[in-house]
């Protein structure tokens, strides 16, 4: 396996109760890359995730770089608004150092606001709290990061500065990203390559040059006016 290939998918094959969720799925995803994964409902982009997590059983190949450590932040933590539990004693269920805490919370953008750590975690907004999965995804040092939907349950004004944090990590951390999206304009942004995934591989390269009329309607099986932002 190539140094610069972190991950490689062959002739992927998944099945859950006897229906057939994804096939043929091939990629490889390289070091250092930004690469989304985008398809209407029901594709299989979450189960993709599982998958290659090592969740689900499947045919086919996934094979990782024995290099890799993964951190994974998943679409939503529903959390109830009179959970006891507090933004520290969260933390602390991946890294006991206080000062190490302080400093991935200066990372994710909270350096000036040591006082979240007091607050519940069910009184955070969507921004804050999902900053706050960054922090735990990232503080055991991974070098790859998964996110499952990285904006869900983020209000517009945040999401742009939840992909500013993302992009910002990676170019502090050398990090690998892998995000699942439905959001073209944020793919064409951030995305060096896509996967463009409804049940089977559509597509898969750098978005510009593959995300197109033809594509699109095979994704979402429509018309589609494509208008690109640059």
């Amino acid at each position: 396996m190539n140094e610069d290939i972190l991950l490689s998918v062959s002739n992927l094959k998944v099945k859950l109760n006897n229906h057939l969720i994804l096939s043929d799925i091939s990629f490889e995803v390289r070091r250092d890359d930004t690469m989304a994964i985008i398809g209407p409902n029901g594709a299989g982009k979450s189960v993709l995730f599982r998958t290659i997590l090592g969740l689900l059983p499947h045919e086919g190949v996934v094979k990782w770089s024995p290099s890799v450590k993964i951190g994974y932040v998943p679409q939503k933590l529903y959390v109830a608004k009179d959970i006891p539990l507090t933004v520290a004693e969260f933390l602390s269920f991946k890294e006991s150092n206080f000062d190490k805490i302080l400093q991935v919370l200066g990372q994710v953008g909270f350096g000036k606001r040591e006082n979240i750590l007091k607050m519940k975690l069910g009184v955070l907004s969507g921004g804050e709290l999902q900053r706050i999965l960054i922090a735990f995804a990232v503080m055991g040092n991974p070098n790859v990061l998964l996110f499952d939907e990285p904006t869900s349950g983020v209000d517009l004004s945040g999401e742009e500065t939840v992909y500013q944090l993302i992009s910002k990590l990676q170019a502090e951390k050398d990090l690998t990203i892998i995000f699942i999206s439905h959001e073209l304009e944020v793919v064409y942004k951030y995305a060096a390559t896509v996967l463009c995934l409804n049940k089977e591989k559509v597509c898969f390269g750098p978005p510009r040059k593959v995300i197109d009329k033809e594509n699109l309607e095979k994704l979402y099986g429509e018309d589609i006016h494509l208008y690109r932002h640059h």
